[in-house]
């Protein structure tokens, strides 16, 4: 009896520190894999992200094509400060809305992507909010007027398949071109997704089932732009001097 009690606990023993040393095995190749994805993985966000800055001024490309027509095509990054004075020690395009969007409004940088393309200047903002589930983003695309929408792209991290998610689809991020962010009294009224037709310059149509996805497309867009206004005045202040 006493020898089989040895042998059982000599067997348990082993079975643990066989377990304990797979662990270790498949956490130390998961680690390194993870490391080594690590370049692949960001050069294909820096891709995407210059891919989706594009779309907005018509320009559509695969990843692999991005950064030549980015480099041709976006003439000019900066770093605004939130009196539209340009931060000349950071680089627009590394700033992670993500994290920037939570400091104090007084503290954050707006990055802006100031594009020349078929002759004709854009200005392109990137955006950031709340959907139903999680965080929404995109970029929206202004002509030189700094007033009509040439274009937009919209993603998200976690909106409901078939319904919020749509704010992806062509037709719902095309339904913004050629619209207005300022209404005829100079003031910023940003572009509203709207239920029962679209009947302004400042209204699309909503998604059906959506309306708490498209409130967020709505206030993301008048919060973001907000922060440009005093970049904006400046530019119209240059184009009537001119």
């Amino acid at each position: 009896m006493e020898e089989k009690s040895v042998n059982k606990t000599n067997s348990n023993g082993y079975t643990f520190l066989f377990a304990i040393i797979m662990v270790l095995v498949v956490a130390t190749v998961l680690a390194f894999t993870a490391t080594s994805l690590q370049p692949t993985q960001y050069e294909n966000v820096r891709q995407e992200k210059m891919q989706s800055i594009l779309n907005t001024i018509g320009i559509e490309t695969d990843r692999a094509g991005a950064e030549s027509l980015y480099n041709q095509y976006i003439t000019e990054t900066v770093a605004l400060k939130p009196d539209g004075t340009v931060d000349e020690g950071v680089d627009a395009f590394n700033v992670d809305l993500a994290k920037e969007i939570k400091r104090d409004d007084s503290e954050q940088i707006f990055p802006l992507y100031i594009a020349d393309y078929e002759g004709e200047k854009y200005y392109i903002i990137p955006l950031r909010g709340n959907g139903l589930w999680n965080a929404i983003f995109g970029y929206i695309s202004l002509q030189d007027d700094i007033n009509t929408i040439k274009g937009a792209t919209f993603d998200h991290l976690g909106e409901t398949p078939g319904l919020g998610a749509q704010i992806t689809k062509a037709w719902f991020r095309e339904s913004f071109a050629g619209k207005k962010i300022f209404n005829e009294a100079g003031m910023l009224e940003g572009v509203s997704v709207v239920k029962g037709g679209a009947s302004t310059d400042h209204e699309v149509d909503a998604i059906s089932g959506a309306t708490i996805t498209g409130d967020g497309v709505s206030d993301m867009i008048s919060e973001r732009l907000q922060h440009y206004l005093p970049f904006f005045e400046e530019q119209r202040d240059i184009k009537i001097t001119e």
